[in-house]
Order: structure tokens, then sequence, then C-alpha cells
């Protein structure tokens, strides 16, 4: 049975085939110059429907494809966090330039024009010197590599044009390192922050490196204090500016953390003082068994706990910083303090030991110049005539 054949219209070449799923059905695609191009298309296709490689061509847009059949169908396995995010980088920055352009059109060029233009100006027709950061463009273009690898799956396009795109490269200077506080200024924030309601969740934060999400969604039940351990099992999340109790992000996220005594003596206070609030508002507290709430029990914004540490550190006086920098602040002192890297890095929740030598390179190469400095005095000393 004849599966193709050629046709000259005019001063170009179609290309007929066929395809049969049960209904047979000839499909055509002209525009081609000479009748090489022609036979060349044709022979690409009859042999993908020979493999069954196939894709019914279609109309649907990228815009209809990720709004109404991919980011739907992500919604049940990502993150609230995560999922947020998609919808939002879809919206913005590829809906804007490359919505109403057919799925199965889409070109790896088309996706560098993209990333260009993206870094130009955030939005289409955006003012130029307002563009996305590097690291943004590269989220977009994993979010436009994840759907369109699932295109294929779904066989709605033959190839993904995403890998073969060349989104920009993220580049960090190799001598710039993350700003941390010393211990000394850790100690005088603390000491500053001891009247205030989230005291003792500061003093979580800065003494095990915990997540602001994760040190907000802590409950009582998962604090014991007769081991002096705190295991993390959900997190407070900011998702549309909205509060969502989640879990945390990773497998190695959900831990258990021993705690000092100091930390668990501040929780103990915090557990009383919360108790006396429970018995003023009495039925109209909301018990969610949290240990940091608002004045009526409800979780605490993770953004509340954020402006709070930057408006605490200027009141202070001390070196500016973010939040999340107390968790590298522990980090550091952590290492320099001689804990092993393993052990921090179970303490952080980080997937792997490796992913913690990465992040602090600089505090590593330091120990490893006072380690050399250490054994090199051990062995040159041991020579040394005794007095």
């Amino acid at each position: 049975m004849q599966r193709g054949s050629l046709r000259k219209r005019g001063a170009t070449w179609t290309a007929y085939y066929f395809t049969d799923d049960g209904t047979r059905r000839q499909h055509s695609k002209g525009g081609f110059r000479t009748k090489a191009e022609a036979q060349a298309y044709l022979t690409e296709v009859l042999g993908r429907i020979q493999r069954r490689e196939f894709v019914e061509p279609h109309k649907l847009t990228l815009g209809e494809y990720l709004t109404e059949r991919w980011l739907p169908a992500q919604e049940i396995n990502l993150r609230s966090t995560t999922y947020a995010s998609y919808e939002s980088i879809i919206r913005l920055h590829i809906i804007p330039h490359l919505g109403n352009v057919a799925v199965q059109d889409i070109t790896p060029d088309q996706l560098d024009r993209l990333y260009a233009n993206l870094l130009k100006s955030g939005r289409r027709n955006g003012p130029a010197g307002q563009g996305l950061s590097v690291k943004s463009v590269r989220h977009v273009h994993t979010v436009l590599q994840r759907a369109l690898r699932d295109a294929v799956r779904k066989r709605l396009i033959a190839n993904n044009p995403a890998p073969d795109s060349d989104p920009p490269k993220l580049r960090q200077a190799p001598d710039k390192e993350i700003k941390t506080w010393t211990s000394e200024e850790v100690a005088q924030f603390l000491d500053g922050m001891k009247n205030h309601p989230l005291s003792a969740a500061f003093h979580l934060a800065a003494t095990t490196g915990m997540r602001r999400g994760e040190v907000l969604g802590v409950r009582w039940g998962d604090i014991n204090f007769e081991t002096s351990e705190v295991s993390i099992r959900q997190t407070v999340l900011n998702v549309r500016y909205g509060i969502t109790i989640g879990t945390p992000k990773t497998a190695n996220s959900r831990r258990t953390i021993p705690l000092d005594p100091t930390t668990l003596d501040r929780l103990a206070e915090h557990l009383h003082d919360q108790d006396e609030v429970k018995d003023i508002m009495g039925d109209d507290y909301i018990d969610q068994d949290l240990v940091f709430t608002r004045p009526d029990g409800s979780p605490v914004h993770p953004d509340f706990m954020s402006q709070t540490f930057e408006r605490s550190i200027k009141r202070l006086g001390l070196p500016r910083i973010r939040l999340h920098a107390l968790r590298h602040t522990y980090a550091t002192m952590s290492l320099a303090a001689g804990i092993p890297s393993k052990v921090v890095s179970g303490r952080l929740g980080h997937s792997n030991m490796n992913f913690t030598l990465d992040v602090y390179t600089h505090r590593v190469e330091a120990l490893e110049r006072e380690a050399a400095n250490k054994v090199a005095d051990l062995i040159y000393n041991s020579r040394k005539p005794k007095e």
C-alpha cells in the first residue's frame, strides 16, 4: 500500500502521507522549494511512522499546552510553593513571548531568543534594563525543558527542543563568600531579642541551622524534652502571600536534631508563656500544637519572621544579613569548631555531604590550611629538645 507521494503545486512541492490508527487519514505538508526537500521530509515522516514515533499534526499552542494540560497535571506531584513558582513563570515569562506559537513549531532558536529577551526585559515590551537575572532565566529554561519533555512522552511533539537551546550560564565570582555573623554578633542578637515573642524561634534557628519555615512548623509534639531533640516533620510555607502547612522539601529535610541545654530551656520558658496566653484566650485560641504562633494560635507568616529579623538587627546596630544567613552562620561556626562536615550536613538537612562542602568551600579551604599548619607544628615541635 502506498504510504506517501509527492506533487508539485505551482512553484512548490507538497508531500502527502497516510496514517492508520484505526482510521486511515491523509496528511500533507507543502511549501518545499525543491522535490529533493519534499522527498527528504517524506522519507523522515515515513520512517517515524514505521518506528511508531510519528506525532499527529495539531494546532495546540504552547500556551494552551502549558496552562490547560501540563500545569494542572503537575499540581498533585509538586509542593505548593513549587507549583506556584511554575505557574508564575509560565504566566509572566513564557506565555507573553511564545504562548501563541504552536507547540510543534517551537525551535531551539526561539528558546534562545526568549532567554535573551528575558535578560533584557523581564516581560514582553517591558523597559530595557529591567530584565531577569541569569538564575531566573535558567528557572524558565528548567520549566520549559520539563514541560516539553512530557510533551514528547505524550506524543504531542516529536522532539524536545530545550536541550538543544543555550540558556545563559550561571557565573559567580570565585572570591564571593556568603555573608555571615560572628559568634559574638549572634550572641548580641539573641540577647537583644530576649523579650520578643519570637525570641525562642530565633534561638532555635541560630543554634540548629533550621530554615525559617521549618522553625515555624515545629509542633510541641515534635520536641522531646527528655532526649533533648526536635524532629522536623512539617514546614510553614508562603504560597501566593498566604500561609500553607506543607512537608519538608526533601527526604533529608525530615530529620531529628539534638538540642543544646540553653535552647531547650528557652523553649521550656516559651511553653510556659504560651500556656498563659491559652488561659487568657480560652476558646478563642486556635490550638494547632504549633510552638510559634500569632496571639490567637494561628501560624506565623514566614515573611513576618524575616521582617522582624531585619527590623531588629537595624535596631541593634548589627551587620545587615538576611534571615537565611543565620543558617549559613550556624554552618560556618560549626565547621570552624571542628564539627565533621558529615554531621553539619545532616543537621542542615542537605541531600549529601558534597553539597555542604560545595556551599561552604571558602570555610572548608580555611580549615584545610589550619589543619596543614597544626600537623606541621606537631611534627616540627616534636623534634625540639625538651627544656
